[in-house]
């Protein structure tokens, strides 16, 4: 019986070994990252570098204040400070995005390292020569730096980590980028062109309440919209779009790609001669009403090649989120609400 205990108590500190969590940087007092923080906490006490806050969480590392604020002032040197000019709000989206992107670029080593993907030190120094090409030659490069407060084995570990994701985005999602000749004749075969007209309520700035003002105030212009108003007439009056609010709300001959995704999908989705529920995008709430939609007018063997690094590009995006988003679950990625 002792001998089973003594066995489970073995395989209880095997598993705790293994899940145990990377540890966190803890600013050392007195440092320009500490002090940062410290003037950080000023306006948003979350930064205290005492305390060393998550702003991720994930069952293999945390990402804390101080790893954060570690990073921004290694790899920005003097010109971190520029982050204290800025108000609580704005400070707050800066920490958070460099948090999330430290956060997603960790979980992308993590699984490289699985796959032994190596980076070599004469492929760092090639990509770092052009570099020095690029600004003007390894002597000002240098300078640069050195005047910045920056150290030179930052470039060359963000330059390894940037080789490692491209092979590792190569190597393990290559396949899923290939475009099949059904793929091509299908998106050829697709509208290509839309003309529509709409209207812009803008929301960009605006609280919650006035939000819902707005979104009222659409609805009461769908409404007339949908009963058979003149729909030019009603974007002259109403619409907030400085592009197009003057001529009908009119956009002519636009083709995918070129609007924001929601606005496209209603241009390309909606029946023509019909008009659209509310469509929201960053911009506000829109309706827009189609007029008329039109296929690549080029022949196919002349626009094929140029289709064909359109779509894989978007498959590599899709492809990429997806694979991310599939190492967040497993890692329980966690952005923490502060």
């Amino acid at each position: 019986m002792k001998k089973f205990a003594i066995l489970l108590l073995v395989l209880l500190v095997a598993v705790t070994s293994c899940t145990k969590k990377e540890p966190s940087l803890i600013l050392e007092k007195d440092s320009p990252a500490y002090n940062l923080a410290k003037s950080l906490t000023e306006k948003v006490p979350y930064y205290d570098p005492d305390q060393n806050n998550s702003l991720i969480s994930t069952k293999y590392y945390d990402i804390t204040t101080g790893d954060i604020l570690n990073i921004i002032q290694t790899n920005f040197g003097n010109r971190a400070q520029q982050l204290m000019n800025f108000n609580a709000d704005r400070i707050k989206t800066i920490i958070d995005q460099n948090a999330l992107q430290m956060g997603e670029v960790k979980l992308l080593l993590r699984d490289a390292e699985t796959l032994n993907i190596q980076v070599s030190d004469e492929e760092i120094d090639s990509l770092i020569n052009k570099r020095y090409i690029r600004d003007g030659g390894q002597e000002r490069f240098m300078s640069w730096l050195k005047n910045n407060n920056i150290k030179y084995e930052t470039v060359r570990n963000d330059t390894r980590d940037g080789i490692m994701i491209e092979k590792y985005v190569d190597v393990a999602l290559l396949k899923d980028f290939e475009v099949t000749e059904d793929e091509l004749m299908e998106s050829y075969q697709q509208d290509k062109f839309a003309s529509v007209q709409h209207i812009l309520l803008k929301t960009e700035g605006l609280d919650d309440s006035s939000k819902v003002a707005k979104y009222q105030e659409m609805e009461s212009i769908l409404k007339r919209a949908k009963a058979g108003e003149d729909f030019a007439t009603l974007a002259n009056a109403y619409s907030e779009d400085p592009g197009s609010s003057k001529n009908g709300g009119l956009y002519e001959n636009f083709t995918r790609g070129r609007m924001v995704k929601p606005f496209e999908d209603a241009s390309f989705g909606v029946p023509i001669g019909e008009t659209s529920d509310i469509v929201e995008t960053s911009y506000g709430y829109h309706i827009i009403k189609v007029i008329e939609r039109k296929p690549e007018e080029k022949p196919f063997e002349e626009v094929k090649d140029s289709m064909k690094a359109k779509l894989e590009q978007e498959k590599r995006t899709q492809v990429y989120d997806a694979n991310l988003e599939r190492l967040k679950k497993k890692a329980k990625f966690k952005v923490i609400e502060y």
